[in-house]
């Protein structure tokens, strides 16, 4: 009866191992929420004072303090970590709220993330003021870009977009109204396209004006063609459609002026015009010319795009600007162009010059880290704003059947614009099948 026990005992535990082991590489939420979360938990609480000591992120206590500590409670006085203040767990991670002594300011903590996510064991840490004297460690216990799920709740509203997931867990959105313009850039097989057409999925579902410029002719933009309000397919039919936006521009402008008000958003419901969004791919090929014929009409291009990243804002026209390569050597405008574009998204990317011209002006730390994307994890990228603050992201592996798909279903959303009806590219109509139905026999 006890050899039964013994073996049932064993059998027992290497199910049990072999469940975490599953969990672990099958079902990390799983295995964090019930192995990971405790040991990490457990390992903080218990090394969190001598982690901070050999992190340098301790400071000597005030003469008063140290005062007290001596002659009253009579113990050693001895370097004063930051104070704990709450820590709550995630279904990804673990957030600790930190109050930091006199002395520290958060850059200190943020230099030794890296330090604390070994000395805690987590995936990854990164550290965010929430008020003054204030920081929040965020912790990651496990790869959450490995294989990235949106959360059922991330979904399209207003003008903001969920398209990615960071590396602590939370969702990456791309908010029209707090960064009207962007630009993205990234190699071949870089996940550049997979995260434009989770964009472009997200923009299908909401009341705006999609309008496509791909002087590749339009092989990645046919696809959104029935939620298209227009597409231009050559540089040349790309200039005169962006010198019709800042035509369009310029009477939303006096609209704007006839009502006494300064935003779009500001004008009543019933007379506000619908946004418009620009999606530029491969924004290189607008730069590039054969001829010194052409040079005159590349400049007007350029400069009206300028013109549009510079003023467009206030009347609901974005900018969200693709490309492989990125660099002042483009032309004139290139960084008169860069400058208006708020949001930067660079993944994999051939050289060290174009994640400086996405990243190195608004957070060169960040350079480093786009540089090192592996070749085997498309869809991963850094993401940055003019803040200077940036994060590691990873779209959702989205097909173009599916992007297809849902352009097809929202076509109904694609506004009647007059002014763009010339761009307006023909949806093709499916073929007709060229044999008949079969009649099922009686």
């Amino acid at each position: 009866m006890s050899d039964w026990s013994l073996w049932l005992e064993a059998t027992g535990a290497l199910a049990g191992a072999g469940g975490v082991g599953y969990a672990k590489a099958r079902a990390p939420r799983v295995y964090w929420s019930t192995v990971g979360l405790p040991l990490t938990w457990g390992r903080f609480a218990w090394s969190y004072r001598s982690t901070m000591d050999v992190c340098g992120l301790t400071v000597q206590p005030t003469g008063l303090r140290a005062f007290m500590t001596r002659n009253l409670a009579r113990r050693e006085v001895r370097p004063v970590a930051p104070k704990v203040r709450r820590i709550r767990p995630t279904s990804t991670g673990l957030r600790v709220t930190l109050r930091l002594p006199a002395g520290l300011e958060p850059v200190d903590v943020a230099v030794s993330s890296e330090r604390l996510r070994h000395a805690f064991g987590v995936q990854s840490v990164t550290v965010a003021e929430t008020k003054p004297g204030y920081v929040e460690l965020r912790m990651t216990g496990y790869d959450v870009l490995r294989r990235v799920r949106l959360p059922r709740k991330a979904r399209p509203r207003d003008l903001v977009v969920p398209v990615a997931l960071r590396e602590d867990g939370t969702v990456f959105e791309r908010d029209y109204r707090k960064m009207p313009h962007g630009l993205t850039l990234g190699a071949n097989s870089s996940g550049k396209s997979m995260y434009q057409r989770n964009l472009v999925m997200g923009l299908a579902k909401l009341p705006v004006g999609l309008v496509g410029i791909d002087c590749k002719r339009g092989v990645e933009h046919s696809r959104y063609l029935p939620r298209l309000s227009a597409l231009a397919t050559d540089p040349d039919m790309a200039g005169r459609l962006i010198d019709a936006l800042v035509l369009e521009m310029s009477e939303r402008f006096d609209l704007l002026a006839l009502h006494g008000v300064s935003d779009l958003w500001d004008l009543p419901e019933k007379l506000r015009p619908v946004p418009l969004v620009v999606l530029v791919d491969e924004v290189a090929e607008l730069f590039f010319v054969t001829s010194k014929k052409e040079e005159a009409a590349r400049d007007r291009t350029v400069m009206q795009l300028v013109r549009l990243g510079q003023m467009a804002r206030a009347v609901g026209i974005y900018l969200e600007v693709c490309g492989q390569r990125f660099g002042s050597d483009l032309g004139r405008g290139a960084t008169a162009l860069r400058a208006q574009l708020t949001g930067r998204v660079v993944h994999r990317v051939n050289d060290k010059q174009t994640a400086e011209m996405g990243l190195g002006d608004i957070a060169p730390e960040a350079v480093v880290s786009a540089t090192s994307i592996r070749v085997d994890r498309p869809g991963v990228a850094v993401a940055g704003d003019t803040s200077g603050g940036w994060s590691r992201i990873r779209t959702p592996e989205t097909t173009p059947a599916q992007a297809a798909a849902v352009c097809r279903e929202y076509a109904h959303l694609t506004p009647d614009l007059p002014f763009l009806a010339s761009f307006r590219p023909p949806v093709a109509i499916p073929p007709m099948p060229t044999t008949p139905p079969s009649v099922p026999q009686p």
